[in-house]
């Protein structure tokens, strides 16, 4: 006589996700909506630096432009660096309790990053300098966040891992990061010369070590 054993089918809920890539993609919108202008400048920073030109007053780094997209750059990543995880078997990406701490993580680094970099521009008298090159690597990095976020949402319902889209992803935003800083030698070449010591200080301490001690963290996790 056959035996038919029924098992209980688990469906993980990802309804969570749906409502933060909802969120993400509405502040979008009211952003665009509000700054219009800005918005339409900030689209074309792939190919055109005229809204670094335009924007790059120190009091842009904290107004609500900037805030909100922000934002969304933080819950971006954070899906790309779950995904990530996920994909080499490190964690589940519909598990919503790591997504909270990969989130409280990201932010917290990205914000006491840049209190610590207050504090050595401030002793070094280079404020101006600081403001403006980190006005700099949030744009581009937030232009990243802004542009990964619908290939975050096809990786997260996919539940087959695009191979090539994720290794992409990974090799385009290392690029990106690496060309941001060339450009940004370039464009303060005579700043930094002057301040040599403090970039090298801010090179080593804050550009290299906080991710290298990250993904040490991740790895040993």
């Amino acid at each position: 006589m056959l035996e038919i054993v029924l098992q209980p089918r688990i469906l993980e809920s990802k309804d969570w996700a749906t409502v933060l890539f909802v969120l993400s993609f509405v502040l979008i919108a009211a952003t665009r909506g509000v700054f219009e202008t800005r918005f339409a400048d900030f689209s074309k920073l792939i190919y055109s630096d005229k809204y670094i030109k335009i924007y790059r007053d120190s009091a842009n780094l904290m107004n609500w432009f900037t805030i909100a997209l922000f934002v969304v750059q933080v819950i971006s990543f954070a899906f790309f660096i779950q995904i990530i995880l996920s994909y080499f078997g490190f964690s589940s990406k519909t598990d919503w309790v790591q997504y909270i701490q990969i989130v409280t993580l990201l932010g917290i680094f990205i914000l006491s990053k840049y209190l610590i970099e207050k504090i050595i521009a401030t002793s070094f008298d280079v404020e101006e300098f600081n403001e403006q090159f980190n006005l700099q690597k949030v744009s581009y990095r937030t232009y990243i966040g802004l542009c990964i976020l619908p290939l975050n949402v096809i990786l997260f319902y996919n539940d087959t891992p695009i191979d090539f889209l994720i290794y992409f992803l990974v090799a385009a935003i290392l690029l990106i990061n690496i060309l941001t800083y060339f450009i940004s030698l370039k464009i303060y070449q005579n700043l930094i010369l002057s301040k040599l010591f403090y970039f090298i200080l801010y090179l080593c301490a804050l550009e290299i070590a906080p991710y290298y001690f990250m993904y040490y963290w991740f790895t040993k996790r």
